[in-house]
C-alpha cells in the first residue's frame, strides 16, 4: 500500500486522499490502523506516519474497505468489515488503481477502554499471565531458545553511559549511534504507549570447522561463526514477526518488532528481564542449565502495549573471572564492561569503512569478518548448544576457506556467493581490503605472493593500499602470531583515532 505525499493530513481531518493499491483483488478489505501502523509498517511505511495515526486516535483495527463501488456490493463491504473488524466506506470512487476515499472517522479510545474495535476485551491480571506462559511456549515453537519479558522503561544511568561512551568518541564512525542516541534511551519514540519489551534469543552456533583450529592456520580465513550462514536479521526478524501476529491474534494489542535494525538498548533490555547477565565482554551471557549456557546467541526484541507481567533480573556469575580481556587480539576491551570499537576487529572488519589503522593490522591476524576470541576463552561457553537451525549452517565452506580462494573472487562472484548473507552488506571492496591484510599476515607461499600481486592494480584505492602493505611484510614477521606478540605493546599504547 502506497499512499501519496502529505498524508499527514489524513489523520487530522476526514477530506478526500488519494490512496494507491497495488495489486489488490476486488474482494480483499484493506484496514488502516496503528494497524495503521502495522499496514504501513509491513509496508515500508515512515514510522512517523505510525506516530501520527496513533495519535490522531486511529484503533486497532478501525477502518475496512473494498475497491467495489457499485451498490449491490456494500452490504457485502459491510458484513466483510465487520466480520474482519473494521468500518465499511461507502463513498469510494476508483480509477485504475486510485482509489479515493471521500469520507471517514475517528474513533476516541476512551469510548471503549477494555475493548480493541474487534470488541475483544482486554486482558486482566490472571489473562495476561496466561498470555505471557503462552508466549512462551510459542516462542520456543518458533525456534527460540528462551524468552524473557521487562518494563519498557530505562534507568537514566543507562543513557547517562552511553552518553560518556559517545563523548569518547568510542563509537568510531558508527556516526549512526550519535543521530539515534535519543531514540535509544526512549524507547516510548519508537513506538508509542510501549509498556513491555519482550526479548527472545536464538543459538547460532554452527556445526564448523573448530574455530582454534582455523586461528591456527594463518592460510585460512577466519569468519565469526554467527556469520557463516544465513543473514540473522533475516531468520530472526520473520520469526519474531510470526510470534507477534499470534499475540495480536490472542489479544488486543499493538507491537513492533527489531532485530538489530533499530536504536534499541538490547543487552539492556535483555538483563533487565533476566534472559541473562552483561558479560565484561559487554555481550548477554546466559545459563539455562550446566550442558547448555554462553553467549553465542542472537537477540531480538517485540515492543508492546499490553501490561505483561515482567521477569526478574538474574545475578552475573563472572566473578573474577577476566578472561575476556586479555583475550581481545587488539585490547579494544578496555575495563571491565567497556568496549572501545575503534580497536574492536568487529567493528574494523565490518563497520569501519576506510583504511584500517596499520598499528592493528597486524593483530587482526587471519580474521577476515568479525571475532570471536572473548567469547572462545569464555567458561560459559565450554557448554554452548549447537544450533539446529538449517539457516545457520556453513554455507560456501566459509568455516575453513583458504584467503588465495577468498581473494580471487570477482565481485560478481562475491555477490552471488554472499546472497542471503550478513557478510554480502560490507561489499566486495571491504571484503578484499580484510583478506588483504589476512595475506599479509599470512605464511609465506607463492601461491599467496601472486595473489597479493594479482590485486596490486585493482581498481579501488582502498585495495591496493592496503595490498602495498600486505607485500611488504616479508619472512618471520608474516607469523600472525609473531606479528601479534611484537605489535601488541606499541598498538596498546598509541591512541587510535
Amino acid at each position: 500500500m502506497l499512499v501519496k505525499s502529505r498524508v499527514q493530513k489524513f489523520f487530522g481531518a476526514c477530506q478526500s486522499i488519494k490512496i494507491k493499491m497495488i495489486q489488490i483483488h476486488f474482494r480483499n478489505c484493506v484496514r488502516f490502523d496503528q494497524g495503521i501502523s502495522r499496514a504501513f509498517y509491513r509496508s515500508g511505511m515512515p514510522y512517523c506516519f505510525q506516530n501520527s495515526a496513533n495519535q490522531r486516535c486511529f484503533s486497532t483495527p478501525q477502518v475496512a474497505f473494498q475497491p467495489d463501488v457499485q451498490p449491490r456490493h456494500e452490504p457485502f463491504g459491510q458484513l466483510r468489515a465487520q466480520r474482519e473488524g473494521g468500518r465499511f466506506i461507502c463513498k469510494l470512487h476508483a480509477c485504475g488503481e486510485v482509489f479515493i476515499i471521500w469520507a471517514m472517522s475517528e474513533i476516541n479510545h476512551s469510548d471503549h477502554p477494555a475493548n480493541d474495535a474487534g470488541g475483544r476485551a482486554s486482558p486482566d491480571a490472571a489473562g495476561l499471565a496466561a498470555l505471557a506462559s503462552a508466549i512462551r511456549q510459542w516462542a520456543s515453537e518458533l525456534g527460540f531458545s528462551a524468552l524473557s519479558i521487562g518494563e519498557a522503561g530505562l534507568l537514566p544511568d543507562v543513557g547517562e553511559g552511553l552518553r560518556r561512551w559517545l563523548a569518547a568518541g568510542c563509537h568510531g564512525d558508527m556516526h549512526y549511534m550519535i543521530r539515534h542516541a535519543h531514540l535509544r534511551m526512549h524507547p516510548a519514540e519508537l513506538m508509542p504507549n510501549v509498556s513491555r519489551v519482550i526479548s527472545a534469543r536464538m543459538h547460532y552456533w554452527p556445526d564448523a570447522t573448530p574455530a582454534a583450529e582455523v586461528l591456527a592456520n594463518g592460510a585460512l580465513g577466519y569468519v565469526s561463526r554467527y556469520a557463516l550462514g544465513r543473514d540473522y536479521h533475516k531468520t530472526v526478524r520473520t520469526r519474531l514477526q510470526k510470534l507477534a501476529e499470534r499475540i495480536i491474534r490472542a489479544a488486543p494489542a499493538s507491537t513492533r518488532v527489531f532485530t538489530d535494525s533499530a536504536p534499541v538498548f538490547e543487552v539492556e533490555f535483555a538483563q533487565r528481564s533476566g534472559l541473562g547477565w552483561r558479560g565484561k565482554h559487554t555481550l548477554l551471557i546466559a545459563r539455562d542449565s550446566p550442558r547448555s549456557s554462553g553467549s553465542c546467541f542472537f537477540l531480538g526484541e517485540i515492543f508492546i502495549d499490553l501490561p505483561l507481567p515482567v521477569d526478574a533480573p538474574v545475578s552475573s556469575h563472572c566473578g573474577r573471572c577476566s578472561a575476556c580481556l586479555p583475550a581481545c587480539p587488539t585490547g579494544a576491551i578496555i575495563a571491565p564492561y567497556r568496549l572501545d570499537a575503534r580497536r574492536c576487529i568487529s567493528y574494523l572488519t565490518i563497520e569501519h569503512p576506510g583504511s584500517i589503522p596499520e598499528p592493528l593490522r597486524p593483530l587482526i591476524g587471519n580474521r577476515i569478518y568479525g571475532c570471536d576470541d572473548c567469547q572462545l576463552v569464555c567458561p560459559w561457553n565450554r557448554h554452548t548448544p549447537q544450533s539446529v537451525e538449517k539457516d545457520f549452517a556453513v554455507r560456501n565452506g566459509l568455516d575453513c576457506a583458504s584467503l588465495v580462494s577468498l581473494f580471487a573472487w570477482s565481485e560478481a562472484e562475491f555477490l552471488q556467493r554472499m546472497a542471503g548473507s550478513a557478510i554480502r552488506r560490507i561489499g566486495h571492496e571491504r571484503w578484499l581490503r580484510n583478506i588483504a591484510v589476512a595475506l599479509g599476515n599470512a605464511p609465506h607461499s607463492p601461491e599467496r605472493d601472486a595473489a597479493l600481486r594479482a590485486r596490486a592494480g585493482d581498481s579501488s584505492a582502498l585495495v591496493r593500499e592496503h595490498v602495498s602493505w600486505a607485500l611488504v611484510r616479508q619472512g618471520g614477521e608474516n607469523s600472525p602470531a609473531s606479528a601479534a606478540h611484537s605489535a601488541m605493546q606499541d598498538c596498546r599504547a598509541s591512541h587510535i583515532s
